[in-house]
């Protein structure tokens, strides 16, 4: 079975994109909302943030996101961190996603591929590329948030000449190209591979 991941900045339309490829039956693991489950669910993960970043990092609710995302996106070493306590376990739960999958190809859906070193154990990787103001933008209106908090995001990521580079195939969501076609492409040189 090849392993195909999926990634792109911040707003640039990974889950568009990966919706799609859903629509042509292949599997698609998003790595980042499996890491929000880990980070409620796994018990070692949650005594490892605790230890790390104190027993309030958590409420009666879960962790608290926004302050977690306070601390590690303006940290580079909270960042690495808490990366190097919930990448290896999503690592595994893909493992065992992708073992009870039956198709030619699946898909790890996944903000920071390239960052923490995953895209290393993919046969193949796509890269989702739009233009960094359209990103900023979608992000503030999606998450509801400060364009300076989607810049320091944007910051903690691969520039979009990096991925383009590592990356294997590129899809350009800029609202000039139709996205169908590059998919359709792309998905028939992975199944004739």
């Amino acid at each position: 079975m090849i392993t195909v991941g999926l990634t792109g900045g911040i707003g640039s339309g990974k889950s568009l994109i990966a919706e799609i490829f859903k629509r042509l039956n292949i599997p698609v693991f998003h790595a980042d909302d499996e890491a929000k489950i880990i980070l409620n669910s796994d018990e070692m993960v949650v005594g490892q943030i605790k230890k790390e970043f104190g027993k309030n990092i958590y409420t009666s609710h879960g962790v608290d996101r926004k302050r977690l995302a306070d601390i590690v996106f303006n940290d580079q070493t909270a960042l690495s961190k808490i990366n190097a306590i919930i990448h290896p376990q999503v690592r595994q739960y893909f493992i065992e996603w992708k073992a009870k999958q039956n198709a030619k190809y699946v898909i790890e859906e996944a903000a920071i591929l390239f960052e923490s070193n995953a895209y290393n154990e993919l046969d193949i990787t796509i890269n989702v590329h739009a233009d960094e103001l359209v990103r900023m933008k979608r992000v503030v209106e999606r998450d509801k948030t400060s364009v300076e908090a989607v810049k320091i995001r944007m910051n903690n990521q691969l520039h979009d000449e990096e991925r383009i580079k590592l990356a294997d195939y590129t899809i350009y969501n800029d609202g000039i190209q139709m996205l169908l076609p590059q998919v359709l492409d792309i998905h028939n040189k992975i199944l004739n591979n």
